[in-house]
């Protein structure tokens, strides 16, 4: 396993990291929940991500009690949380958002889930535009002084509103946000490299990405459209679909399609090479996998082989394969 720091920060992440969303507590349940983290920990893997809306808390429950069962060493692992969209099936509007409540009683409950007494990682899941930036920051300055959370971030703001909670919280001596928690991937590349890109040097801001594969398009799985298996085919998965299948003028699924088959032309699977390009920026921290069985979590861990296998050319002719 290759270790990285979280941007400026001290703290270092292992590559690959493991999260929860859309398995655990739906498709995966605790005994192959514990399958699943103690294959990741055995191969190197010391960050663990999690959210309170995924699968309603539940993810987050499943996860505390297999760490919990396998005793892994608090100080040997990292876990994360995100708070904004509320555990609760119908959230009232004191249980979702990032206002001070929510945020610290969010911080409470994750804790309770995960069985543990601070969080490595708390993650605002969305801006909240009722809630004035400066009120979450102190929120999250005041669960990092109680050493309840030790590193706070974002995931999916803007560069506008990240520069915002920045500046507030250097004004006002206080804790500012150390990662990004974006979307990256060959179909998604934007955000990390263009908007992001000042920020790395000018705050030190470290990513913890999500959706490397952009939710299964680029293993190939959806090249004849959306069938029964995958996450894009789950119940509740409509909205995913038009994020991640985009607009027709996109042609995501085009570009999954040609990026297969110059995977398949390099005898290459596909998964583990669209992994092994998000590794290759050096502004990744970490690129979260999602795992519903052992065989793709084994298949995934191998893109760490292939980052130094091919050279500039060859990782050209993918980016050329799956642009639009």
């Amino acid at each position: 396993m290759q270790y990285r720091r979280l941007g400026a920060s001290g703290l270092k992440l292992s590559a690959l990291s493991f999260g929860a969303w859309m398995t655990f507590g739906r498709q995966v349940g605790r005994s192959q929940a514990r399958e699943l983290i103690a294959a990741a920990w055995d191969h190197g893997i010391n960050f663990f991500d999690n959210a309170e809306a995924y699968a309603n808390g539940e993810a987050e429950r499943v996860m505390g009690d297999v760490i919990a069962d396998l005793r892994l060493p608090r100080d040997g692992f990292c876990v994360s949380s995100k708070v904004f969209f509320g555990a609760a099936e119908d959230p009232r509007p004191t249980q979702r958002g990032l206002s001070r409540k929510h945020v610290v009683e969010a911080c409470h409950a994750a804790l309770k889930r995960l069985r543990v007494e601070h969080l490595d990682l708390y993650y605002c899941h969305r801006p909240d535009p009722d809630t004035p930036v400066g009120e979450t920051v102190a929120a999250m300055d005041l669960l990092v002084r109680q050493g309840k959370v030790l590193y706070w971030g974002t995931s999916e703001w803007p560069v506008d509103l990240i520069r915002e909670a920045a500046k507030f919280a250097r004004a006002n001596h206080l804790t500012p946000p150390t990662m990004e928690q974006p979307q990256y991937n060959l179909l998604h590349r934007e955000r990390v490299e263009l908007e992001y890109a000042p920020l790395y040097p000018e705050l030190g801001l470290g990513t913890t990405i999500w959706s490397p594969l952009a939710s299964g398009l680029l293993t190939g799985k959806y090249t004849d459209g959306i069938h029964r298996e995958g996450r894009l085919a789950q119940p509740d998965a409509g909205w995913l679909q038009k994020l991640v299948v985009g607009q027709s003028g996109e042609r995501r699924l085009e570009r999954a399609q040609r990026f297969v088959q110059a995977a398949a032309e390099l005898g290459e699977k596909p998964a583990p090479l669209a992994i092994a390009w998000c590794l290759r920026n050096p502004h990744v921290s970490s690129v979260i996998l999602g795992a519903s069985g052992l065989a793709q979590l084994e298949e995934n861990v191998r893109a760490l082989e292939l980052v130094e296998r091919y050279d500039e050319q060859v990782w050209g002719r993918l980016e050329v394969a799956a642009a639009g």
